[in-house]
């Protein structure tokens, strides 16, 4: 739908001239007092995001106090998951007795149950994505409805940018595990399980951004006689991005993540805290969505004569996106859902040649 109701804006735009009274001293195809209706300009565009990380908001399918079988799990993996406020001593010494006699393993028919916790939900504090700077070529086209009124068309060639990652990710897992049956009680279980690390392989993800904007623009000073012409606009930004792609390393981690979330499915906590493949195969998605925002634009033109002028500008764009991401698997749907807003909030600074007609 926004899509398309930009496509319409940018038709209406164009057609401005042609929809009109062609008798209009406002529309008319016709030279204006002194001044020309239509300009184009062209040169580079740089783009600098001025917004801050923000953390990441986590979903998985494992439900509060879901209940899972722990399967085959090994001594060592208990001893390093055991809460350090663990009240039953006793079977913790025991844990240790076993693994002190050469034992490696306590089998599915002894571990019992377990019962999950911290992993339905949590914010990752200190983790997030932030945009590179960028520069590509800055196309503009004004229509002037008067010598200082005039709506001005912002474009240019879709960038490719980086977003940075920030921190890393871990989830916050808890359990209380009931062996045998609960004839030697429950223990607790306790630690923060390492996921991935945004910011340790390069940029995290990279996405091509679109971002046209219209702006109404009052332009100083008289066609004519002022060469310098300062001008201040107001308009809205419209952001859109494709070919979003995932650092090829932090989606493995995903990956693995996700594995993790279908073994407590299957009733292998064991098997999910020792980062063992699971049965499923888990897909990794990463989407932004679109969004508007207000631009303002502080710029000036300078007149080499009556058609070609020089331009340059400084806008800011109150911009912010949000990013998913998704790990699917075919028999248990959506596994993991993270997202996080993407406080772009650009600087845009541009400088070009142009030309009147």
């Amino acid at each position: 739908m926004m899509k398309k109701s930009l496509f319409c804006m940018t038709a209406a735009f164009f057609a401005l001239p042609t929809i009109t009274n062609a008798a209009s001293p406002y529309f008319s195809l016709k030279d204006g007092d002194g001044f020309k209706r239509f300009s184009v300009s062209a040169g580079p565009l740089y783009v600098k995001p001025t917004g801050k990380a923000q953390p990441f908001r986590i979903n998985t399918s494992v439900k509060e106090n879901e209940k899972s079988k722990v399967g085959d799990i090994k001594i060592k993996t208990i001893q390093d998951n055991i809460s350090d406020d663990n009240s039953n001593i006793v079977l913790e010494k025991l844990i240790d007795t076993l693994g002190g006699l050469g034992a490696d393993e306590i089998p599915s028919w002894l571990s019992g149950t377990a019962e999950v916790r911290g992993l339905s939900q949590w914010d990752a504090e200190n983790t997030g994505l932030e945009a590179d700077d960028v520069t590509t070529l800055g196309l503009m086209s004004n229509y002037f409805f008067t010598d200082n009124f005039s709506l001005e068309l912002k474009a240019g060639i879709p960038p490719k940018v980086d977003l940075q990652g920030k921190g890393k990710i871990y989830a916050p897992f808890s359990a209380t595990a009931t062996p045998a049956g609960g004839i030697a009680g429950s223990m607790e279980l306790k630690n923060n399980l390492f996921i991935t690390d945004l910011e340790g392989h390069g940029s995290a993800a990279s996405a091509r951004a679109w971002t046209p904007a219209f702006e109404f623009q009052y332009h100083f000073g008289k066609t004519g006689v002022n060469k310098f012409r300062p001008y201040v606009g107001l308009g809205v930004m419209y952001a859109y991005f494709s070919e979003l792609e995932m650092n090829p390393a932090i989606e493995k981690d995903l990956v693995n993540a996700g594995h993790m979330i279908v073994n407590i499915k299957d009733g292998k906590a064991g098997a999910a805290l020792e980062r063992k493949n699971s049965t499923g195969d888990p897909k990794v998605e990463l989407e932004a969505s679109d969004a508007i925002a207000p631009v303002a634009t502080a710029g000036f033109t300078y007149d080499f004569n009556d058609k070609w002028y020089a331009v340059g500008s400084v806008s800011y764009a109150h911009l912010k996106t949000d990013t998913t991401i998704t790990v699917s698997d075919a028999k248990y749907g959506e596994l993991i859902n993270a997202k996080a807003d993407i406080e772009i909030n650009p600087i845009l600074g541009y400088a070009g040649i142009g030309y009147r007609f």
